[in-house]
């Protein structure tokens, strides 16, 4: 019998918690979340993907039905060479002292990064981070070149609605506090600036 799971009216991160949750207590199942709103439709979707869980979801009634599937046999394992690299960038400056060079020393690491050879798995942006994945940034290049080298690029959503940003976001996708504890958690080496 398949499991439901009613996230009905439950804001972000919730229903990524509560889908967690059960899929941690099995070894392998079949469970239909239901969720009201878009944001957490992405967000699940995001989790099984990132768990390799087969997902599907469908919309009825204005509701979304996310069907996950964990089979033992297709989840992700990490082998030596996917060790993963996070960078949190809580500022749109690097350094204390003065704000002028702190906008040239974030927008020269950023560039220095679509350089290296070590790419980081995810670039993580909270606070006033999230001013250069938007509208206006003298960063959005480099942000967009790092993408398209494979850098998962995630702007927090809380962040953009407090700055009034979230309309103006040009790179990378909106997350949830939930999904960048895990991908900080989950990540071999996370580096903070």
């Amino acid at each position: 019998m398949e499991h439901i799971i009613d996230c009905k009216g439950l804001k972000c991160p919730q229903p990524v918690i509560n889908t967690k949750k059960y899929f941690d207590s099995i070894k392998e199942g079949t469970a239909t979340v239901i969720v009201d709103n878009d944001v957490s439709k992405s967000n699940l979707l995001k989790f099984a993907k990132s768990n390799g869980f087969a997902s599907e979801a469908k919309q009825k009634n204005n509701l979304y039905y996310i069907t996950i599937v964990k089979n033992v046999n297709d989840c992700k394992t990490i082998t030596a060479d996917d060790k993963e690299l996070t960078i949190v960038i809580s500022n749109n400056k690097l350094g204390l002292g003065n704000d002028e060079l702190g906008a040239v020393l974030i927008k020269s690491y950023l560039y220095a990064l679509t350089e290296s050879s070590n790419l980081p798995t995810n670039l993580i942006f909270l606070n006033g981070g999230v001013k250069l994945t938007v509208e206006g940034s003298d960063s959005i290049d480099n942000l967009k070149l790092l993408e398209e080298k494979g850098v998962n690029i995630y702007s927090c959503g809380t962040c953009l609605d407090f700055y009034g940003l979230k309309e103006k976001l040009i790179v990378g996708e909106i997350t949830n506090m939930y999904s960048i504890v895990e991908k900080m958690n989950s990540s071999d080496n996370t580096i903070k600036l």
